[in-house]
């Protein structure tokens, strides 16, 4: 069966008769008003059998005399392929489809007169012509456009061309056979434009050929180009990417140098990059003046220098050749002298006063926790919020009234208690800060002092508070051997007696901060 090119009849069955067939014509005709109702076009491929409809939709007060059909070529005169007369059996007039066309349903009848050709050809394309003789209308007619397909075989391939300034054929893409002539359209980012040609091939088929030109260079080549071929017969275009091949002479750079070598400096080494279509078949390395330093190998792509010295002083030469040509870079060695050794005498230096730094805090570290844990054994409070107070009270004489020492013959120790108080307290009594006394026989007499006040104690102490100053000075004029009179301690001197030497030397002496032991009769300058 022939292909309608998305126009299909509708199926309609024999008992439906002439008015099925009519509402399929009109359905399908374009033309308004035209009472001769045909496809305007049908498609098919060679070998296919096509069938041509026609009907008369309008009768009412016309005379239907006979049918004809006429095939007109292309190029070329028309021709009568079939005819119907109700009063005659059908006839077929020579022509180039004589043998193939007939009337369809046999036997025809003027309301619907639809012939098919089998075995259809390429040469069959062209315009079918219904036409009624009528009285009084004359003659009406509806023309159908048979459209032959033919699937072209398409391909495509990239044209290798030379790196030049003139214009050249880059890709060439092709349609061949086909029918109606492909479209072909090119996809790249390469600067150039196609052209296309169309010849009439085997068959009444068409092939079309597309060229694309521009003027070729090293960068184009590998660039991404692609022929695009549009055809009726094709559900969707038909895409041929390739990669453009221009061929150049090798572009040689050399590589590797930081223009600091140095006498002394080993293994350096020199790259001679190149690239080229086709690939260099030889790469070759020597020196300006031709002579090859001792220390300098050459190796393919690579130039290593095992030690700077004053022979690499020179210029080296890469040459790179392939079947296109010959090209070369060259670079110019300046050898410098060796670099002066770093100093290490900052690091050093550096290094040792971090080290004494670190020693001494270490140090500081270390004194400040033996000082905190001889303070806690002491069971006083380390820190400058706190300072205890020691101060020696008494005498021999009110020692030896109160029966607490001994008289003067005795020879003993008539001191007082030693107090010890906190002068951070300024509200605890002096009872309480001396609230641990504890009995102790010195000379053979007993005497009342603090707990075990030692010469570090009195070293931390300082002042006594105004609070703890009033109270001190409420004892006895006996009792105070000092006086606060906003200095520091003023000895008092005593005139010696007879009677009481021995309890004055004994009393003479009073304790210090420091932990020393001084005359309070001794005068000072």
């Amino acid at each position: 069966m022939a292909r309608h090119d998305a126009r299909n009849w509708p199926d309609c069955s024999k008992t439906l008769g002439l008015l099925c067939l009519i509402a399929s014509v009109l359905s399908l005709h374009g033309t308004s008003g035209q009472r001769v109702k045909v496809e305007a076009e049908v498609a098919s491929y060679p070998g296919q059998t096509v069938n041509l409809r026609c009907a008369f939709t309008d009768a009412t007060g016309i005379q239907l005399t006979m049918v004809t059909w006429i095939y007109e070529p292309k190029d070329g005169e028309r021709i009568n392929i079939a005819v119907f007369h109700p009063n005659f059996d059908p006839n077929y007039p020579e022509s180039p489809v004589k043998g193939r066309v007939s009337f369809s349903p046999s036997p025809p009848n003027l309301a619907s007169p639809s012939i098919q050709i089998t075995d259809v050809r390429m040469t069959d394309e062209g315009r079918y012509i219904c036409e009624y003789a009528t009285y009084p209308r004359g003659n009406e007619q509806g023309i159908t456009m048979l459209v032959m397909l033919a699937k072209p075989e398409n391909s495509a391939s990239v044209v290798t061309v030379v790196a030049d300034s003139k214009m050249a054929v880059v890709a060439r893409c092709e349609s061949m056979d086909g029918r109606p002539e492909a479209q072909i359209k090119w996809v790249t980012t390469a600067n150039g434009n196609g052209t296309m040609v169309s010849k009439k091939g085997t068959d009444n088929t068409m092939t079309v050929t597309s060229e694309y030109r521009m003027i070729p260079t090293p960068q184009d080549n590998g660039k991404d180009i692609s022929c695009v071929v549009e055809h009726r017969t094709l559900a969707k275009p038909e895409s041929f990417p390739m990669k453009l091949a221009v061929q150049f002479a090798p572009q040689v750079q050399i590589l590797g140098y930081d223009n600091n070598w140095y006498i002394g400096r080993t293994n350096v080494i020199l790259t001679c990059d190149a690239s080229a279509n086709p690939m260099p078949t030889t790469v070759t390395w020597k020196t300006m003046s031709g002579v090859k330093p001792d220390t300098v190998e050459f190796k393919e792509r690579e130039l290593k220098v095992l030690k700077v010295d004053e022979a690499v002083n020179t210029t080296f030469v890469c040459e790179v050749t392939n079947r296109i040509g010959t090209r070369k870079d060259q670079i110019t060695v300046f050898v410098r002298e060796p670099p002066q050794a770093a100093s290490n005498a900052g690091v050093v230096a550096g290094a040792v006063i971090g080290s004494l730094l670190a020693l001494l805090l270490v140090a500081a570290l270390i004194a400040v926790l033996v000082t905190r844990s001889r303070r806690q054994q002491q069971g006083y409070r380390a820190n400058g919020g706190s300072d205890m107070k020691v101060r020696v009270f008494g005498g021999g004489k009110k020692a030896s009234k109160n029966g607490t020492g001994g008289g003067a013959g005795s020879g003993g120790n008539n001191n007082g208690p030693i107090y010890v108080y906190n002068d951070s307290s300024p509200h605890q009594a002096l009872g309480d800060k001396n609230n641990h006394h504890q009995p102790l026989t010195m000379g053979g007499r007993p005497e009342v002092v603090s707990s075990t006040p030692t010469a570090q104690d009195i070293l931390l102490s300082s002042e006594l508070d105004d609070a703890e100053r009033r109270k001190f000075d409420e004892l006895e004029e006996d009792e105070r051997y000092d006086h606060f009179t906003g200095g520091a301690p003023i000895l008092q001197l005593r005139p010696p007696q007879d009677d009481m030497i021995g309890d004055y030397m004994d009393d003479d002496m009073e304790s210090q901060r420091d932990g020393s032991v001084i005359s309070r009769t001794a005068v000072y300058v």
